[in-house]
């Protein structure tokens, strides 16, 4: 394969940037497929790059490996690898293809496009398409007509299409839930047998093995704003902020079991310690010694009281609030969905600057699709301050999903369910004639409030044993973990 040394030319004036799905966006697409009914296959571009023309001005002086054509001048009319451009181009070819078989990308994520089609009983819904680079989905109840519009004008890998049992690097299956219940699941399994074994041979060089029992991914009592140890080298900078890219990885294909450690380890990656290492260690340890998880992207409604949740009159404090509806979005088809989103705060847990980190769930019926952990961005002095602030984060993120549900075409039954294990913040959101007592937290109060009043989302009391974010926020032993991933 020819490569183009693209960091020797110039920036083209031509648009470089090129987009890629997200994996939210994925994993709303399988939990759908399975909602309505919908096949899937997936298809492998070969070759992707080079069908597409070049952007660029480029030549090349032809070096012996041209045989006859050794120091000809030659003009570059594809998109070579390598080019600052090609990306881009062939992102371009790709779309026009798509658009051109009737499909239309939607604003929330360019790399989904969907087209409003209908079974032979009346059922409407969308066929939707999602590209990643050269790697495509369509999803559909004859998914192959779309894959033939790609394949009249790009050649496939194989030269066919099928139901995919790889994606982004995750093995993907269907398979039936305890209720017998047909969805879609993925698991990182091969993907984190093969980056254990690659730190096991790099740490086989050193003479050296990775911890044997590592029943959790931290050692008890660990926290990494505590390592005193000494700062790594150059060298083992670029190491560990490697390791700590594999392990993001590994959570976004669903290891939300190492999403707090990982977390909590990646705000050291500016300047990490030798402690720091040995417990990513500590983490691919664990990662050995259980290989295999499975997201379940479960397409059932969760049973859940509505006596928990309580109706009030808002008029008087909210009068204009309501959701916002796109104008632009697409007519909704296809069954419908719930959001559910738990939420947690641990207060003042990095010990180096008392800052709290958040934890938020967010589930579309039963498939887990947003999974967040991150340390806040202030100092709170209260508990109550931490689990407002995760309040007010968790309710960004439920208008982000359902705004993209939205521009997806995807109906949304009644507002976001949001569940939050403290007293003192759940009243203040969900009461209308709750004070504030602490005015530093206006704004998240309000922000929260109108969110209610407008219909967005609701909140109800959750007890801290059955809050499934608690994950995101502490260091539990073992005994609890399981029991919330179960």
């Amino acid at each position: 394969r020819l490569v183009a040394g693209g960091h020797t030319t110039e920036t083209p004036s031509s648009l470089t940037y090129s987009s890629v799905v997200s994996r939210d966006s994925v994993r709303i697409a399988l939990t759908v497929a399975a909602l309505n009914d919908l096949d899937i296959l997936g298809c492998d571009i070969q070759n992707a790059y080079i069908s597409a023309p070049c952007r660029e001005k480029i030549y090349t002086i032809a070096g012996p490996e041209f045989g006859s054509e050794n120091g000809k001048t030659m003009i570059v009319t594809k998109a070579l690898y390598g080019l600052k451009s090609s990306g881009a181009a062939f992102r371009s070819m790709l779309a026009n293809c798509i658009h051109d078989m009737g499909f239309r990308p939607t604003k929330s994520d360019p790399d989904v496009w969907i087209k409003a089609s209908q079974k032979a009983d009346g059922f409407k819904y969308y066929e939707m398409i999602l590209c990643y680079v050269d790697d495509v989905i369509s999803i559909g109840e004859f998914p192959m007509r779309a894959i033939e519009g790609i394949k009249a004008v790009f050649k496939l890998k194989g030269d066919k299409a099928e139901v995919p049992d790889m994606y982004l690097g995750g093995s993907i299956a269907k398979t039936r839930t305890a209720d017998e219940t047909e969805c879609w699941t993925i698991s990182s399994e091969k993907y984190v047998k093969t980056a254990v074994q690659n730190v096991e041979e790099s740490l086989a060089k050193k003479g050296l093995k990775l911890p044997s029992k590592c029943p959790t991914p931290f050692t008890s009592s660990y926290h990494p704003s505590d390592d005193v140890t000494n700062e790594l080298n150059a060298d083992g900078l670029r190491y560990y902020q490697e390791l700590i890219g594999v392990l993001r990885w590994a959570v976004e294909l669903g290891r939300v079991d190492i999403l707090l450690e990982v977390a909590l380890m990646s705000s050291h990656l500016a300047l990490p310690r030798a402690g720091h290492l040995e417990q990513v260690y500590h983490i691919f340890g664990y990662l050995k010694q259980s290989p295999r998880r499975r997201l379940f992207f479960d397409p059932d409604y969760p049973r859940i009281s509505e006596s928990r949740f309580q109706e009030y009159d808002w008029e008087d404090f909210y009068r204009d609030a309501k959701e916002e509806i796109p104008s632009d979005a697409p007519e909704a088809r296809g069954h419908s969905v719930e959001v559910h989103c738990f939420l947690d705060a641990s207060h003042a847990s990095d010990k180096s600057n008392r800052r709290s980190q958040t934890g938020i769930l967010i589930f579309i019926n039963k498939a887990p699709i947003i999974f967040f952990s991150k340390r806040q961005n202030s100092v709170e002095t209260s508990t109550f301050g931490s689990e407002f602030t995760a309040t007010k984060q968790a309710v960004e993120l439920v208008k982000a999903l359902r705004y993209k549900l939205r521009m997806f075409g995807v109906p949304i039954e009644g507002p976001a369910s949001m569940y939050c294990d403290n007293e003192a913040v759940y009243k203040n959101v969900s009461i209308p004639s709750s004070v504030l007592n602490k005015k530093m937290h206006g704004i998240s109060y309000h922000f929260c409030r109108e969110a209610v009043a407008g219909g967005i989302c609701r909140i109800a009391k959750e007890d801290t044993v059955t809050n499934l974010s608690d994950l995101f926020t502490k260091v539990l032993p073992k005994s609890r973990r399981e029991e919330l991933l179960d």
